[in-house]
């Protein structure tokens, strides 16, 4: 059988010679925009928002979000994943990928945050290096925190308060995520404005 390159090995051929995707790729399709939906129903709503999409989905998704019910979750997820093959895909593609990008950040920031916590309770040479990669730091308040979880550290773990480990990760964590990297995602429209 001779395919164009225009089709797949696994499209089938009508009797007009006309190619459509098989029943299988059809239902990987489906698959793919249903799983994008469920995507979408758990990212903020401020993020959905912005996405460029039908507004019969928008619609879709809100009552997704106040269903409570399982089955009527599980039905209403059937319906996004309907109304999807209806939409533009790419804008939505495009901003799941933006989403994740940005959770992966934060877990790398994370996961980096928690490293420098341990290497500036751990050596003194940490701190030196701190200063090389962050110079606007507040030498004496970082001082100050590495020695209250040093302390923290060497009491007897029934004494100890987890206080210092925090004020040092919280210290590091902003250095690290630096000021210009502030997070609105969480707010709602028109709290921008008063930060």
């Amino acid at each position: 059988m001779n395919h164009d390159q225009n089709t797949h090995p696994d499209d089938e051929v009508d009797a007009n010679g006309y190619s459509r995707p098989s029943k299988s790729q059809r239902k990987r399709d489906s698959h793919e925009l249903q799983s994008m939906g469920q995507t979408l129903v758990t990212m903020p709503k401020s993020r959905v928002d912005a996405i460029e999409m039908p507004e019969l989905l928008r619609e879709a998704l809100d009552a997704y979000r106040r269903t409570k019910s399982h089955e009527g979750r599980r039905r209403q997820m059937q319906y996004i994943g309907k109304l999807m093959r209806s939409a533009d895909p790419q804008p939505i593609k495009d901003a799941i990928a933006a989403f994740e990008l940005g959770h992966a950040r934060n877990a790398l920031a994370l996961h980096d945050a928690e490293r420098w916590r341990a290497e500036l309770i751990a050596s003194d040479d940490a701190l030196t290096r701190w200063i090389g990669d962050f110079p606007g730091t507040d030498i004496q308040a970082l001082r100050a925190l590495i020695r209250n979880a040093r302390k923290d550290a060497a009491a007897e773990p029934e004494k100890r308060s987890g206080r210092g480990f925090r004020e040092l990760f919280q210290f590091v964590k902003q250095h690290i995520e630096g000021p210009e990297e502030d997070d609105h995602e969480g707010m709602e429209d028109g709290d921008e404005d008063e930060a």
